[in-house]
């Protein structure tokens, strides 16, 4: 179970803040407190671009209990222009029409509704540019 408390609190994952370490320059996301390349405890943090490139992704056509219903949907691995990789959903698009290497951005959007209470959880989707 994700708690919408918890997410608001990982700045990152609504700001896209990356850490780089002010020792060997390696970029981490989410942030880490020591850099695994260096072993410094150094990083400035930055915002990183929100757009990139597709490196490949699946199409989920039976989902868990909360996705059921919005099945199918394609879920991609995407490079940053930081050279950031991170995993996500892709919104908006013709799943005949997906294909690696393409050009996304990341935006902000509604992930899944939690509990019987119904509260929102937010996070980033990539969108074909």
């Amino acid at each position: 179970m994700i708690s919408p408390r918890y997410h608001r609190e990982i700045p990152q994952r609504y700001r896209l803040e990356a850490g780089k370490c002010k020792g060997c320059g390696y970029v981490s996301f989410p942030p880490r407190l020591v850099c695994p390349e260096c072993g410094k405890n150094d990083f400035d943090l930055f915002k990183l671009d929100n757009e990139g490139k597709l490196l490949t992704y699946t199409i989920i056509r039976v989902g868990s209990d909360k996705f059921v219903g919005k099945t199918p949907f394609a879920v991609g691995i995407v490079e940053l222009k930081d050279g950031v990789k991170l995993t996500t959903q892709i919104a908006d698009v013709n799943l005949d029409e997906l294909k690696i290497g393409q050009q996304v951005k990341l935006v902000f959007r509604k992930i899944q509704d939690e509990g019987k209470s119904g509260l929102h959880c937010y996070g980033y989707k990539a969108i074909l540019i």
